[in-house]
């Protein structure tokens, strides 16, 4: 299967050390530099970027405690093999959206979501509040008010999914929720429906979610929260 690159720009950095982070980040990612491979030196790197010594070293500190490079005395700097990558990171996943996903990118995050967010939904079912059914049903007013190929149908259905692993009780799913926002909203925009009918129909299945949690059946809720995620990888095409 060929693989589709669909490019999403990440956040803009606030600062020159992030900003120097997140651009050796995106090329990493997008294999720029290899794994294994060396960075070039101090000096090559600040007249680069236009930065002090001390601004790219503390860039270099983000990129090591986000498992992408490493750093040893007669060595200089590496980029470490895809696996020591903190692929829970909110900028790693960003990074990733800006760099350019691909349909293995995006199953891979499905098989994590069908990991966590089907439980999610069957704790929510035991464990809501009246406010936190109060925001999934305004999450999913939000959905049927904004055209199926807008931002603010993508924000309403990632807001559904944020507050159902809020629902859930357990503060390592409320983390999971947090932490994969960028690359779900990614995944949102590439599954939006292509035509009203399909539009419709995609609603109705997030609406499913919220209405077995709202009568606290937590079997119906894992159902259709499994349902949902399928038919987001059916539509942008990621299944085989």
């Amino acid at each position: 299967m060929t693989a589709r690159i669909v490019v999403i720009p990440a956040r803009r950095a606030h600062s020159n050390h992030a900003e120097v982070a997140r651009t050796v980040g995106i090329d990493i990612i997008a294999g720029r530099y290899a794994e294994g491979a060396k960075l070039p030196g101090d000096a090559e790197l600040t007249l680069l970027f236009g930065v002090s010594r001390p601004v790219l070293r503390e860039s270099v500190k983000t990129l090591v405690a986000k498992g992408l490079l490493s750093t040893k005395a007669r060595v200089g700097t590496v980029v470490r093999e895809r696996a020591a990558w903190n692929m829970f990171d909110s900028d790693v996943l960003a990074w990733h959206l800006d760099a350019g996903i691909d349909r293995r990118f995006l199953r891979d995050l499905a098989e994590i979501r069908l990991a966590v967010e089907p439980r999610a939904a069957a704790l929510a079912a035991e464990r809501r509040s009246p406010a936190d059914v109060a925001t999934m049903r305004a999450a999913i007013a939000t959905m049927r008010r904004e055209p199926f190929d807008s931002p603010g149908f993508a924000d309403g259905d990632l807001a559904l999914h944020v507050a159902i692993a809020n629902a859930s009780g357990n503060p390592f799913m409320r983390s999971v929720g947090a932490v994969i926002e960028a690359a779900l909203r990614a995944s949102f925009l590439l599954s939006a429906p292509v035509a009203e009918p399909e539009r419709d129909i995609a609603v109705l299945a997030h609406e499913r979610i919220v209405d077995a949690i709202e009568k606290g059946d937590a079997e119906a809720a894992n159902t259709a929260m499994m349902n949902v995620i399928f038919n987001g990888l059916r539509r942008h095409g990621a299944t085989e």
